[in-house]
Order: C-alpha cells, then sequence, then structure tokens
C-alpha cells in the first residue's frame, strides 16, 4: 500500500489486449461506484513491445509502461500485479509476484496445466501466511443475476439440486479462413474452448451449487486442422488479420462432457466455438427438489426462477430484474431497471479484490478454486483421450 493512510492500492498489469482492457476500466472505475477502502492507482502497464505498449498505457489510462514484467514486479511503488496474458505466462509471473510480495490478481484459466497450477496454489497459499492475497479472474460470478442465484440456492429454495446443465457457446472460428491466433496453439493457450470458456461454466457450476465435480467423461473435437497464419507469420492476438501461409490448430474447438457432484446432482457441459449465430450465449440452469433457476449472459440482467412449492395451478417460471438495490453489486448502480453490461462484472471484480486486500481478507475465487477447475479440464482431456471413459477428479 501507499504510505496515504492505506487509501491507494498502486496497480500494475501485464497484458493489455482484450483482457487487459476489460481489466483497466475495472481498476479505472470501481472506486467511482463502490465505497471502497483505497484508491486504485492504474501505476504502470507492461507488454512486450515498446511502441504498442506506450500507446496502450495512454489510452487505457496507466501513468506509466514497461516491457520486462520481472523488472515491474520488483517495484516499490506496485502493491498489485494483474496478469493479463496467455495462460503460458501465468505461472511464472504470479510466482514471482507473489515472491516479491505482490498480492495477484489472475486471469482464468489459472495456468496452462495441473502442475502449474498447483504451483500458484501452493505458493499463494504460503504468501497468504504473510498477508499476500490473490484471486483468479471468473468474473462472471460477479454478475448481479448470477450473484443472486447463487443466495438463493445457498438459502435452500432449491431444495437437493438433481441436474446441473451449463453450456457456453461462441461462433467466433467458424470461418476456417478465421487466423492462427494464439488462443488456438496449445502451448501458449493451454486448450481451446474447453480451457478458454469451458472453464467459466465449470466454476459456475461449483459456484452457484457450493459443490465439486467429483468425475467427468467428455469429448473434445477440433472442426478445422489448419488456419492461415496472421500477417507476418506471428501467432497475434485475437481478430489478427490473415498472412501467407497455414499453420496447425493445437487445440480443441469444442467439448461436451458430464459428471457427478459431490451431492450426487448430475451435471453437464458444452463449450463451443462453433455454434453459429451464437456470440456469447453462457447459459447454465439448475433444476432442484423444490425448484429451478435459469440464467442466459445474453439476457444478463435477468434470472428465471420456478417455485415448485407452490400449487401447479399457480407455478411458472418468473423473471427477476437483478437490479434492484438489495440485489448482489446492483445497488452500486443505477436505479432499478436500468441494467448493467459485460463491463461492469469486471468493475464489480476489482471491487471485491480492492476490499479484500485492503480488509486483510483471503479474496474468492481463490487460487485453491482455479486449481479445482484446472483439474476439471485436465480430467476432461484425459477422458477425451481414452475414448471418453470416467475420469476420476483429485
Amino acid at each position: 500500500m501507499a504510505d496515504d493512510a492505506g487509501r491507494t492500492v498502486r496497480v500494475a498489469m501485464v497484458g493489455y489486449a482484450f483482457m487487459g482492457a476489460a481489466h483497466s476500466q475495472g481498476w479505472r472505475n470501481a472506486h467511482r461506484f463502490f465505497d471502497l477502502p483505497a484508491t486504485p492507482e492504474l501505476t504502470v502497464l507492461c507488454g512486450r513491445t515498446a511502441d504498442a505498449t506506450e500507446a496502450a498505457a495512454r489510452k487505457l489510462g496507466w501513468a506509466d509502461w514497461a516491457t520486462d514484467w520481472r523488472d515491474v514486479v520488483e517495484r516499490d511503488d506496485v502493491d498489485v500485479v494483474d496478469i493479463c496474458t496467455p495462460g503460458d505466462t501465468h505461472r511464472d509471473i504470479a510466482l514471482a509476484a507473489l515472491a516479491a510480495g505482490k498480492h495477484v490478481l489472475c486471469e482464468k484459466p489459472l495456468a496452462n496445466t495441473v502442475v502449474e497450477a498447483e504451483e500458484m496454489a501452493a505458493a499463494a497459499r504460503s504468501a497468504e501466511e504473510r498477508g499476500v492475497r490473490s484471486m483468479v479472474g471468473f468474473s462472471y460470478r460477479c454478475t448481479p443475476a448470477l450473484a443472486l442465484a447463487r443466495d438463493l440456492v445457498a438459502a435452500g429454495r432449491l431444495g437437493r439440486i438433481h441436474h446441473v446443465r451449463a453450456e457456453y457457446l461462441q461462433d467466433w472460428i467458424v470461418d476456417p479462413q478465421f487466423p492462427l491466433v494464439w488462443r488456438l496453439q496449445k502451448d501458449k493457450a493451454g486448450s481451446g474452448a474447453l480451457g478458454d470458456i469451458g472453464a467459466h461454466v465449470v466454476d459456475l457450476a461449483h459456484f452457484l451449487t457450493g459443490e465439486r465435480l467429483t468425475g467427468v467423461s467428455g469429448t473434445l473435437e477440433r472442426f478445422v486442422d489448419e488456419r492461415p497464419l496472421p500477417d507476418g507469420g506471428a501467432t497475434g492476438g485475437l481478430g489478427a488479420g490473415g498472412g501467407t501461409g497455414t499453420g496447425p490448430v493445437t487445440v480443441d474447438d469444442a467439448a461436451a462432457f458430464f459428471g457427478r457432484n459431490e451431492g450426487g446432482a448430475l451435471a453437464t457441459f458444452v463449450a463451443t466455438r462453433f455454434a453459429t449465430g451464437r456470440k456469447n450465449a453462457m447459459r447454465i440452469e439448475l433444476n432442484g427438489s423444490d425448484g429451478s433457476l435459469a440464467f442466459d449472459f445474453e439476457r444478463l440482467n435477468e434470472l428465471q426462477v420456478y417455485d415448485g412449492t407452490v400449487p401447479a395451478a399457480d407455478a411458472g417460471f418468473r423473471r427477476i430484474l437483478a437490479t434492484e438495490p438489495d440485489h448482489p453489486y446492483a445497488g452500486a448502480w443505477w436505479p432499478p431497471g436500468h441494467g448493467l453490461g459485460y463491463e461492469h462484472t469486471f468493475v464489480n471484480e476489482i471491487a471485491d479484490f480492492v476490499r479484500a486486500v485492503v480488509d486483510g481478507r483471503a479474496p474468492t475465487p481463490s487460487f485453491d478454486d482455479g486449481l479445482y477447475v484446472q483439474r476439471v479440464l485436465d480430467a476432461v482431456e484425459r477422458s477425451s483421450d481414452a475414448s471418453s471413459t470416467w475420469t476420476a477428479i483429485s
């Protein structure tokens, strides 16, 4: 913390593309809507290329910029390191930042492998003993309707959970001429749709039910094996233009799997980048002995709830518009009925993280939560390799 009575949290962010832009507006705006115990200060932005990083720092509101994250994590004017880079760099940056006594916010999935995630979680637990906090960025938890859903389940409104059905549907690589960006390379991304978007619904199933999967059976599919190289032959970011030649896609395009929760519920999951016409359709439904709830991120301010305890003549799904002051997060924003958007989940996430850091509490979701998700992803991949054999999750 800065020396001004702990009123400033000085942040370094590594990475400035899609997630970097989303996190930047979170850091810029969290204290403007939430009554926080400290004000985030956008101290330094780090990227690989000097000119591009400097331009991003100016655009996104960072006071300084750098090109070597190793120097950044050692700076005396940095309290928090926010990791928004491809998965192959998460481990090294997080371990160095925690060792340097910096609080860490790391984008999901936590790592590219279970071994890396185990190292990171162990380092986070050790750092916790020194008062150094860490959190993994499952931002969808901070959607008011989903936080409300979690509260309803925790209050027993659904009774015993029988089914969890979750899917995350996108279509941004349906065109076989879409270039071979880093998200389509296993050495950089770890996995494809499974880890990029499947991780979100695995985490949400855990978040909503409070229960973890004990095992899975699944399959992975790749629909396009070769793609054009981006401009210059390098594998750039999301949406890079086409270049000359092609390269192999080394991750999955789609994943489908089912599992069992600790409480016995049957859980089914689909994650795909080939659902033509679906841009960001993240959906989850829970069915219990006393009721059900359903959520679709394309209608992110709404939660559908069914009360199975009322007479059948009066029963039916009802819509809750999660914009009331008493709904999670919503009271910090607009008057009732004035909905939130995708970007607001990051502001809510940053507010949670800052409060935990300043108050000396362990933030959630933790690196251990991220490790659990990584173990599920790994089990799905191993199951697919073994002809969808049932695979236990440690």
